[in-house]
């Protein structure tokens, strides 16, 4: 639902946005109001050259609503809007089919007689009112962009209806929820866990190298001590720049995902009780010993019922909302009028 709400929300949102942070320039406010043009509105042909990009049962899409959604939806997932190399065209297809399923639920809503909740709705607008109510341009425009507000907010409330509608399953079985556990043992075992202890020489990332050469060099000095037999934990109680030196470093048991990827990796090489080779860290230089693992363990049905049971009503909620989706798209006469691809992968603005 968020990202139907990027679609409904966007346009509006970044005129708000823009008309917070721009000056008061005739140049700033048109490009305001260009960026809040409104949406074709349903069943209406686009207008003023504005292409279409598909047409779902007789209601036109048009290239604007679905770049809304695109932008919106790469902002929101992507840092700095910036979609990775080769995946542009997985991402354009995804909110393509967004905006289709949205299209549909509206469509089905309409079919089954259901209302926004006014309530809601004014509730909606009185949020714009506090956000953006301190901006010029947003009460120059206001009356110009209320009306279509309020329809995107009503429209965007009886799709929240329909996704509630077709997520209502029974609550699952008490045998239901034993097979779950059963056939999804991966989502009630707790990870391996290592115990490591630690000696962390701190080195600022932007150091100059000479700094890193002496810490490094330091961190060969202490590793070759302890594998003559000099104590790990007195070294870090004297050397490390960590929390955990006053424990001797030690960091007790950290289970799997808690360590950066590459480091995980060579901790996984580790006899228990060796200390290993210095190893550079974003942090400074580091030596390690593995002190103790602990194998992944399954946790009992009994401790883990109430967890199973969300976790399969879940996924019945899923499967039933899927296989909706599906028969509405079977029974919908849905014409693709435009391709959907194109913008490379430049950062979205």
């Amino acid at each position: 639902m968020r990202l139907l709400a990027v679609c409904f929300y966007g346009s509006l949102a970044a005129c708000a946005s823009s008309a917070s942070a721009a000056s008061e320039s005739p140049a700033s406010n048109a490009a305001a109001t260009a960026v809040a043009a409104p949406a074709v509105a349903p069943g209406a042909v686009a207008a003023h050259g504005d292409q279409v990009v598909a047409v779902v049962n007789g209601r036109s899409i048009s290239t604007q609503e679905y770049e809304t959604l695109f932008v919106g939806m790469v902002r929101e997932r992507f840092y700095h809007g910036k979609i990775p190399d080769g995946e542009t065209e997985k991402v354009r297809k995804e909110a393509f089919d967004q905006l289709i399923e949205r299209v549909l639920l509206e469509q089905e809503a309409e079919k089954r007689g259901l209302k926004p909740d006014e309530a809601k709705v004014t509730e909606a607008v009185a949020g714009y009112e506090t956000r953006y109510g301190g901006s010029a341009t947003w009460q120059q425009q206001r009356e110009r962009l209320l009306p279509n507000l309020l329809a995107q907010l009503r429209r965007m409330d009886v799709v929240e209806q329909m996704e509630k509608s077709l997520r209502n399953v029974p609550e699952p079985t008490a045998a239901e929820v034993r097979t779950y556990y059963d056939q999804h043992n991966e989502n009630f075992t707790e990870p391996e866990k290592l115990r490591l202890s630690m000696i962390l020489l701190r080195v600022d990332p932007a150091a100059p190298k000479i700094t890193w050469d002496k810490a490094r060099e330091e961190a060969q000095g202490i590793y070759k001590r302890i594998k003559g037999g000099a104590e790990f934990a007195e070294f870090a109680k004297l050397h490390s720049n960590d929390d955990s030196s006053s424990r001797g470093g030690d960091l007790g048991y950290l289970h799997r995902g808690m360590l950066p990827e590459a480091l995980q990796a060579q901790v996984d090489s580790f006899k228990q009780g060796v200390v290993a080779e210095p190893i550079t860290l974003l942090e400074g230089v580091a030596l390690f010993r593995l002190d103790g693992r602990m194998a992944p363990k399954l946790r009992e049905f009994k401790d883990v019922e109430q967890r199973a049971r969300e976790l399969c009503r879940r996924d019945s909620e899923t499967r039933a909302r899927a296989e909706a989706i599906v028969r509405l798209r079977k029974a919908a006469k849905i014409e693709v009028r435009a391709p959907i691809s194109g913008g490379g992968n430049k950062p979205v603005n």
